[in-house]
């Protein structure tokens, strides 16, 4: 909940930490869902209102909130105030502009996809309270559906195609998650909950199955809107995601820079191993061979042995140990004690990405963090599925384990929990640049760490040319008219990524913006901060002592670390 300012305080940090938990009140009663994930659970029986009334009141509260903060004297805060008063303006232009400059509400089912059955999901997941009163606050939700429903109807006016048809596809894993995903807690409920959360299932199912049809039936034949946000809309929301000195011409030299680079650290990882895979090949002919071959072969090599849908769960955990077990052996980062488990991703949250972390917010009492694996969809063919799975094979999957796991999002999110601040702002907006930053880096590290050996290498810089690949294709797909072809081509010849991750990046593209793009600048901005502590420090630095550091302030933008760190 909104903290109140600390007793003694200077006088202008009190006028911030006032205006600002005023403001984060007022948001998190706007944002239930948001509340809940953050682990504030007194609006678990609100759902998010997208009617235009309750908009207007959401824009007068932010812009009055802006002219507030305006008044305050940078200057005269404390360092950390310093840092969550940015914070806390870009966050505002950043809903302002949501909501009345690319209005996604207008033209996106998707969002609210995600206030219906992710505010179920959010009271089903974690063990915060006792059943009864979980199911008390799931009821009051589900009743709430038919309202949602009605806004979603009236705001969509001509969404993209890819957008309806991702929404139609989660809808049936929603209609699933009401019907079916609440049985355990039903179980632990009394028999007087028990009988009233199933009537409210049977009518928020059928209201959904309605929804469904709607969409199928009046929605997809008028679903012709453009999902390229075009320049000008591109260049503010990225602005407003990477929270960075580096704009959109600078990312993509920075990108093409890098991608040439990358490519030839593959290579000289992937010769030695590709003598030692293929020992029959002449040496004369290897020196002869084209480089980009060489790490392809390799690469494809090292895919042959790979999990399916059925392992690929088992095969996570495995790799969540070896990797736990490797970070406590080299002392890279203090690992806290949050439990962490894998699970299959529930299937309304399928169609985005391969895997995700979520981790408890800073408020959850005793939280779980979740690592979810998504399954191939169902209408792949068999060809489809194996080149899937060739790209995420036994290599590639401690590379995403480490990403998502240890030490990457799971570990970083429990550092963050732990950071505490005047404010929740920093708990509320965190940045991705760092979030994405942190993960790609903590690859980086391990591999470089001798992690895995060549083969967890190879991955790693494979990963390096997707995440590079990833904020080129971000901005020339909504910015330069990138084709499908084009996406395609510069993913798997130059990326050499397999045909079923590059088809699901295409999706993923189009159905994001921005958001691709802070996984590149992120590992750059988390990669120039090392140096500057290397450079600083010289033969005292130490890693894990930077490490702890670095993630003792919450998930600030690497460019406030910078300045938090003294670098």
């Amino acid at each position: 909940m909104a903290s109140l300012p600390a007793l003694g305080a200077p006088a202008d940090d009190v006028k911030f930490e006032t205006v600002a938990s005023a403001f984060i009140e007022q948001y998190l009663a706007f944002a239930p869902g948001d509340a809940t994930q953050l682990g504030d659970h007194r609006f678990d029986d609100r759902l998010t209102d997208y009617g235009n009334s309750a908009r207007q009141v959401r824009l007068k509260v932010c812009r009055e909130t802006l002219v507030q903060l305006a008044l305050l004297k940078p200057s005269q805060l404390s360092p950390e105030n310093r840092v969550d008063l940015k914070i806390l303006r870009l966050n505002i232009g950043a809903i302002i502009f949501n909501d009345s400059d690319l209005k996604e509400w207008s033209w996106n089912p998707v969002l609210y996809n995600d206030s219906l059955a992710q505010s179920i999901y959010l009271l089903v997941a974690r063990d915060f309270a006792p059943a009864d009163i979980r199911l008390r606050n799931i009821e009051a939700r589900l009743a709430l559906f038919p309202r949602v429903i009605a806004q979603a109807k009236e705001n969509l006016k001509r969404p993209p195609r890819i957008h309806t048809e991702t929404a139609i596809r989660q809808l049936s894993g929603a209609i699933g998650l009401v019907r079916d995903g609440l049985r355990a807690l039903v179980d632990q409920a009394s028999p007087e909950r028990r009988q009233s959360i199933e009537r409210a299932q049977t009518a928020a199912a059928a209201a959904l199955e309605e929804y469904k049809t709607w969409m199928e039936k009046d929605l997809l034949p008028r679903s012709d809107g453009d999902f390229r946000i075009g320049d000008r809309l591109f260049r503010r929301k990225l602005r407003f995601a990477l929270d960075s000195t580096l704009g959109k011409e600078q990312v993509m030299v920075r990108a093409e820079a890098d991608l040439k680079a990358t490519r030839g650290a593959m290579y000289e990882t992937a010769l030695p191993l590709y003598r030692k895979l293929f020992p029959q090949v002449q040496e004369a002919e290897v020196v002869a061979m084209d480089r980009k071959k060489i790490s392809r072969v390799v690469l494809a090599k090292l895919g042959e042995n790979h999990p399916d849908n059925d392992t690929i769960v088992a095969w996570a955990e495995k790799t969540f140990t070896t990797t736990t077990d490797f970070v406590r052996a080299k002392d890279i980062v203090r690992i806290p004690a949050t439990p962490l488990r894998v699970i299959v991703m529930p299937e309304f949250q399928r169609g985005v990405a391969i895997a995700y972390c979520d981790s408890p917010g800073p408020l959850e009492k005793g939280g779980q963090a979740f690592y979810a694996i998504e399954p191939t969809p169902t209408d792949w063919k068999p060809e489809r599925v194996e080149s899937f799975f060739r790209e995420y094979n036994e290599y590639m999957l401690q590379d995403l384990t480490i990403h998502e796991a240890m030490p990457g999002h799971f570990l970083q999110g429990a550092h963050s929990n732990e950071f505490k601040a005047p404010t929740l702002v920093r708990a509320i907006f965190q940045s991705g640049t760092m979030v994405e930053g942190w993960a790609c880096y903590g690859e980086q590290v391990m591999a470089e760490l001798g992690y895995g050996g060549p083969e967890v290498r190879m991955q790693q810089l494979k990963m390096r040319l997707r995440l590079i690949i990833n904020a080129i294709i971000d901005q020339k797909i909504h910015t330069a008219g990138m084709t499908e072809k084009e996406a395609l081509d510069l993913m798997m010849n130059e990326g050499f990524q397999e045909e079923g991750e590059a088809v699901a990046k295409w999706r993923r593209a189009r159905l994001t913006s921005a958001q691709l793009s802070t996984y590149f600048v992120g590992v750059t901005e988390m990669l120039d901060l090392r140096a500057a502590a290397v450079a600083k420090q010289k033969n005292s630095f130490s890693l894990r002592r930077y490490h702890d550091a670095l993630l003792s302030h919450g998930s600030p933008a690497p460019r406030y670390l910078r300045e938090l760190l003294g670098l």
